[in-house]
């Protein structure tokens, strides 16, 4: 028998407590061909583990991913029942999921993220990938509407620090304003960041995300 690249994995909800599953791909089955300028990854099959990133109760509608805390601060809780749960119809994401059923988690993330009030890293890591799945669907205008929350919650996030502690660091976000900036049109912005990057270059070891932004940096400058 075959395979699946597919499992599934229990968890507990961190807003209800109640325990729900959800559906892993498996790492040995994850092939990525290529990244594109701001990390989306192009993979080799139709096997796409972005689509599995964002967990959803089926009970009452939270969704989060591994990078949210387990606090809720005083009034949340309360908030995301008003507005989430109350209005949620009970159905599970524990199958296979198309580009429709991973945009529609990853909003719920979002929008509960938000509530919830979680690190601004996190949030625009959600709305990064959000437009990365518009971009697989060719709807530009949704694709940059969402590049522009990520960009603003980057820019946040550099601003409190808060990405430290994190897989990211201060020059990959620095790269990701620019590179966001550069992609929503914005030449002005992203050639600042984009020198940032370079001018921080001694403080990192970090050669291909120099790289990319003296590549970027000088095309811009050119154009």
């Amino acid at each position: 028998m075959e395979l699946s690249p597919y499992y599934e994995k229990q968890l507990e909800c961190l807003h209800c407590k109640q325990q729900f599953k959800t559906m892993k791909v498996r790492s040995n089955f994850i092939k990525v061909k290529e990244n594109e300028s701001d990390f989306r990854p192009i993979y080799e099959n139709d096997v796409n583990p972005l689509f599995y990133n964002v967990f959803v109760c089926e009970h009452c509608g939270f969704s989060f991913t591994e990078d949210f805390s387990k606090y809720f601060a005083p009034g949340v809780k309360e908030a995301i029942d008003q507005h989430i749960t109350t209005h949620w119809k009970k159905h599970s994401f524990a199958g296979e999921r198309s580009i429709a059923d991973a945009l529609q988690a990853y909003q719920l993330g979002l929008v509960c993220g938000n509530f919830k009030k979680e690190k601004h890293i996190t949030l625009a890591g959600l709305a990064l990938r959000i437009s990365w799945l518009y971009r697989m669907t060719n709807q530009d205008v949704m694709e940059k509407r969402f590049m522009k929350i990520a960009r603003e919650q980057y820019i946040e996030s550099y601003s409190v620090e808060d990405y430290k502690g994190t897989s990211m660091n201060e020059l990959w976000v620095l790269y990701l304003i620019g590179e966001i900036s550069r992609r929503m049109g914005d030449k002005e912005q992203a050639i600042r960041y984009f020198s940032k990057v370079i001018e921080k270059q001694r403080l990192f070891n970090e050669p291909k995300i120099l790289e990319m932004a003296k590549d970027q940096w000088k095309r811009m400058r050119e154009e």
